[in-house]
């Protein structure tokens, strides 16, 4: 399909374009698109799975149960969920994990990097590329690219569980490190498949390079976290390409959240416009601490940074497949067990914020706790519900090149656009149905 044709001349139809739901992402959503006289005049990107309410369930409880509960908020990042909760309640405690435990949770976030990334690069993103409906219809014809995805989730999978006592909703991390640490031969154990894990995500970032991308490229603000010194998962300031840096407590200073009437999630906005989170923005942010090799592969594959159109995300994902592999065996190659699983707690009352680097964007967590060091308040803003708003303003951009095509071709460019930011992906089993009612 040739994407990057013209806008076809205004026509004086109203023209309605509802796609039922969207596959190949977590949860149900739907969009409709409202066109007159030619011209893209609505978009309405719904979300209608019904609302959780975790943070209500959150409240009453006593915050040694917050990791578990948050854990369940998604199966693919349930890490994310834990470690931005365990960071904001040790803010609150003024509670400092170091050494070889904060190692240990920069490589329970690699995991979960390495099987995320790995995931939608191989089975929800790269049929989009290569002109099949489903990861099961491109295995056919590219079993072997099928199967080096898997067996390199399954690597993320195995430190996932080693660390997490499983690999959906770890049962081992706790606020101040973990029920249980590991002993070195048991990581060392996984270096043999880390290893050809990484050789793997070479090859992976060659065959998105041959990938045909559309032309395209907004004008984007790109949102992540920024620790310095190293390439940030669990930590960092909150930083954007137009120059804001700010702590995770001056986040709701800039960050606001607010209802839609067409969707059951929430959209964020940053100083009241919409932004971009995830592996394209922290790619751009931060590819001065990406190690050479990274860098290598990328320029000899043909790419240059910063990477501005968000088909490319599958670019930056690809990156970051590579960059967890080798800060995982990095993070094995150096450790020594800690002295115990888990520093000792003094709870206290108050406020406490964190911001961590889920795979799919900045995730934060801010909670009240009494001097019981139960639950008062909780308030969690995932990564989909920040970037939703500039999901909209993508097609509104992306969709007058398409409003001259089938149907069907009209929906799988939408469904394009929107898997480009992986929107969670945990529950997707429908085909996305395309309505269109023509008024004269």
């Amino acid at each position: 399909m040739d994407v990057d044709k013209p806008a076809p001349e205004p026509t004086t139809k109203t023209r309605t374009i509802a796609l039922g739901t969207i596959t190949r992402v977590e949860g149900e959503g739907a969009l409709r698109v409202t066109v007159r006289n030619g011209l893209v005049e609505d978009i309405e990107l719904n979300i209608f799975e019904p609302p959780r309410f975790f943070e209500a369930f959150l409240q009453g409880r006593h915050y040694d149960e917050v990791p578990d509960i948050v854990a369940r908020i998604c199966g693919i990042c349930p890490a994310a969920y834990q470690m931005s909760a365990v960071h904001a309640i040790e803010r609150l405690f003024d509670l400092h994990v170091e050494g070889p435990l904060r190692d240990l949770r920069r490589l329970l976030y690699c995991g979960e990097w390495i099987e995320s990334h790995a995931l939608h690069v191989y089975l929800l993103h790269a049929p989009d590329f290569l002109g099949y409906e489903s990861a099961i219809a491109m295995a056919k014809d590219h079993a072997a690219a099928v199967a080096r995805g898997l067996r390199i989730k399954k690597a993320g999978n195995a430190i996932m569980t080693l660390l997490g006592g499983r690999s959906v909703h770890p049962v081992s991390v706790r606020v101040g490190g973990f029920s249980r640490v590991p002993s070195r031969r048991e990581l060392e154990g996984l270096n043999d498949e880390l290893q050809w894990a990484r050789d793997a995500a070479i090859e992976t970032i060659r065959w998105v390079a041959t990938f045909d991308y559309p032309p395209f490229a907004p004008d984007y603000t790109f949102v992540a976290l920024r620790h310095g010194e190293e390439y940030p998962l669990n930590e960092g300031r909150i930083v954007t390409s137009n120059g804001l840096a700010v702590s995770a407590d001056q986040f709701e200073d800039h960050f606001k959240e607010h209802q839609v009437p067409h969707s059951h999630a929430l959209h964020c906005t940053l100083d009241g416009a919409y932004y971009v989170v995830g592996p394209l923005a922290r790619v751009n942010l931060n590819h001065d601490l990406l190690p050479p090799t990274v860098i290598e592969v990328l320029r000899e594959a043909g790419f240059s940074l910063p990477l501005r159109n968000p088909f490319q995300g599958i670019v930056a994902r690809a990156a970051e497949i590579l960059y967890a592999l080798e800060e995982s065996l990095r993070l094995i190659d150096r450790y020594e067990p800690p002295p115990a699983p888990a520093l000792p707690i003094t709870v206290r009352a108050g406020v406490g914020m964190a911001c961590t680097e889920a795979p799919r964007g900045i995730l934060y967590h801010r909670y009240r706790l009494d001097r019981d060091g139960v639950i008062r308040e909780a308030k969690i803003v995932p990564p989909t519900s920040q970037n939703q708003g500039r999901i909209e303003q993508d097609l509104r951009l992306f969709l007058p090149r398409l409003l001259d095509r089938s149907d069907e071709e009209i929906s799988l460019g939408c469904e394009k656009v929107i898997r480009c930011y992986d929107p969670c992906i945990s529950c997707a089993t429908h085909f996305l149905r395309l309505e269109i009612r023509h008024e004269r």
